[in-house]
């Protein structure tokens, strides 16, 4: 008797045929395989869980528990300690700089907010979401490592908000959409020009952005650009019996176009 579907394999497959109900054209099979990917990468999620546990096992958050589901994207590479794997100097720079406050801009679930909790035991983290969903993630990740007493979740922030970094220093993290471009604004919010900010570009979204960001803040900021890594050392020794596909898609961040990040670090 063959095995009964899980509830993910089913909506899956409606959800492909719901892509493919049409003329073939390339850009349908394109949806199509990103949600084929999508699938198996939940299903090598599980997996990963099951044979490692649920502690993040390499990079700079290695040792973090994490119980809780990605807000968005992919929590393999999240479990593995690859996620971003390009960011790890960076981090490891914040880390060593020990500010008094970090203000996490988009935390979504809490992995670099709690993450940085756990590595700076004197610092303050004000972690920033406006969805309820991953502020709910983001409290529990807190609760479950033991930093909920100084990682403070909240929603929305504005201009005025950054005033804060004047008074002690300060990294502001940010990974919103796009939104960037209207937050990230050292003119409307003066504040930011007394931090260090590290930002996640979405130039796919909004096109030129990239360069506006390092035009405002290059009289204040020395800017390093960032581009995505690989980090296929983080990969278990019983990764080695999967296909090379699934051992990409452990890696995989479910990323559709390049995201490259900023690092302004006050001049």
């Amino acid at each position: 008797m063959a095995d009964t579907p899980s509830e993910l394999t089913r909506a899956a497959t409606e959800g492909l045929r719901r892509l493919l109900d049409g003329p073939p054209a390339p850009a349908r099979l394109n949806a199509a395989l990103r949600h084929l990917a999508k699938w198996r990468s939940a299903v090598l999620d599980a997996t990963l869980a099951a044979q490692s546990g649920r502690a993040v096992l390499s990079g700079p958050f290695a040792g973090m528990d994490y119980p809780v589901k990605a807000a968005e994207g992919a929590r393999a590479a999240r479990l593995l300690g690859c996620y971003e794997a390009g960011l790890a100097p960076v981090i490891e720079t914040i880390v060593a700089r020990g500010y008094p406050l970090v203000i996490d801009v988009g935390a979504a679930e809490g992995y670099y907010a709690v993450g940085l909790a756990r590595r700076m035991p004197q610092t303050r983290v004000l972690a920033h979401d406006s969805d309820d969903r991953a502020q709910a993630l983001c409290r529990a990740l807190a609760q479950a490592n033991g930093v909920a007493d100084r990682v403070q979740v909240a929603g929305r922030l504005d201009h005025r908000d950054f005033a804060l970094c004047t008074a002690q220093p300060t990294v502001v993290i940010c990974d919103i959409e796009g939104a960037e471009d209207d937050l990230l604004d050292p003119v409307a919010a003066p504040g930011l020009r007394a931090a260090d900010i590290l930002v996640e570009v979405h130039e796919g979204v909004r096109p030129g952005l990239l360069v506006r960001l390092a035009d405002r803040f290059s009289a204040t900021h020395r800017i390093t650009r960032l581009d995505r890594r690989l980090a296929a050392e983080a990969l278990p020794a019983w990764t080695e019996a999967l296909n090379d596909l699934d051992r990409l898609l452990l890696l995989w961040e479910w990323r559709a176009s390049p995201t490259p990040w900023l690092w302004m670090e006050r001049a």
